[in-house]
């Protein structure tokens, strides 16, 4: 008869997500996860198989939480400018007043650019997010293409404020996203 898990698979995976936001994807070791966890070295290696698996595993749970909290922030804000930059300024809020916690960030992108299952998991979610931008356009010209302009802009506003690291993030954000609206409007 098998063991009963301790820890469920989302338990598990939350405690490697957030081992590899604190410390780098690298950390995430067999041995890391297990001190962290609290479980054998060999229980993960049988959920697990290799330590490849287990960072995807983990890096897939972080994308269907982003994809559930886009969801949820695109079903909520108006259909609006204003509300395309709710929705981003609300995805940005986990960075509170850290910016260099969005810097500490890519390198989990990195691992999302090198893994084919992640890098797809990626574009799907800008897909569906570009989406959610662009039907707060409606009724302008081109709304996809604002949209995928707005989204550079949100990028390179965490960018750059990680940069001046001055105040929180989300209040950055939101002064540079009304700048763009300010410069697209006609």
């Amino acid at each position: 008869m098998p063991r009963r898990r301790t820890l469920s698979d989302e338990q598990l995976l939350a405690m490697v997500l957030a081992l590899i936001q604190a410390e780098g994807p690298d950390a995430a070791t067999f041995a890391a996860v297990a001190k962290a966890s609290g479980l054998s070295g060999s229980t993960l290696v049988q959920r697990f198989a290799t330590k490849a698996a287990m960072l995807r595993a983990a890096l897939l749970y972080a994308w269907d939480r982003l994809d559930a909290e886009t969801a949820r922030l695109a079903g909520t804000v108006p259909k609006t400018p204003e509300g395309a930059i709710a929705l981003l300024v609300g995805l940005s809020q986990d960075y509170g007043d850290n910016a260099a916690a969005y810097g500490e960030g890519l390198l989990v992108l990195r691992e999302d650019f090198r893994d084919p299952v992640l890098r797809a998991r990626g574009a799907a979610w800008g897909t569906a997010l570009t989406a959610a931008i662009a039907r707060c356009f409606g009724s302008a010209t081109a709304p996809e293409t604002i949209a995928r302009l707005m989204l550079s802009q949100w990028q390179g506003s965490l960018i750059w404020c990680g940069f001046s690291a001055e105040g929180p993030v989300a209040v950055h954000v939101e002064t540079e996203l009304q700048c763009f609206l300010a410069a697209i409007k006609p």
